[in-house]
């Protein structure tokens, strides 16, 4: 009998727990790098996690070799996953417009390439609704055209292991790529 109290019990808990807890969704942006990019968004208050992969393409499971230098199609892109009730799609929109140059239609900073370029995944209609409204938005604060197209979410590849978190595992090197940008950026 103690035994049955105890899992019932047990299984009333965990059932509230469940019920109490927040659904997380997923939003897919394209931002060059994506090194900088899982940089930028991990430390957006809210953000649970970042994966960095490919989308966007028509190769089946590409590999960092094949998305940099064939003709996959693919973007470096990373998948957040965030709790919608810390922080909304249409802040991390603006994260997105902030963290990169929309109007560069042939990379991002030292970046250059198809792989490179900017793009937002909209996983859904209500994404592509507020990614179009945030479009409009940014740009009514730049002088050049945004070039940056908001497309339908395609199938996600995670990268090799080796390009997650590469800017805490690498610390050294990222913080060398990243002033690396900025002298580039400087330049242009």
């Amino acid at each position: 009998m103690k035994r049955t109290m105890l899992l019932v019990a047990a299984v009333f808990l965990l059932c509230a727990h469940t019920a109490g807890a927040q659904k997380l969704e997923k939003a897919i942006f394209a931002g060059g790098c994506f090194w900088c990019v899982e940089s930028d968004f991990d430390k957006v208050p809210g953000v649970v996690s970042t994966t960095s992969g490919y989308t966007g393409g028509k190769t089946k499971n590409p590999t960092y070799k094949q998305v940099t230098y064939g003709d996959t199609g693919h973007y470096e892109a990373v998948e957040i996953t965030y709790d919608p009730a810390k922080v909304s799609y249409d802040a991390l929109l603006t994260a997105f417009w902030h963290s990169v140059d929309p109007t560069d239609d042939g990379g991002q900073f030292c970046d250059r390439g198809d792989s490179y370029k900017t793009a937002v995944f909209a996983l859904n209609e209500k994404q592509r609704k507020a990614a179009e409204v945030s479009k409009k938005t940014a740009q009514k604060l730049l002088d050049k055209p945004i070039v940056t197209p908001i497309l339908a979410a395609a199938t996600f590849y995670p990268a090799e292991y080796y390009h997650q978190n590469y800017y805490q595992n690498n610390s050294v090197r990222y913080r060398y790529y990243r002033f690396r940008i900025y002298i580039d950026v400087g330049r242009q």
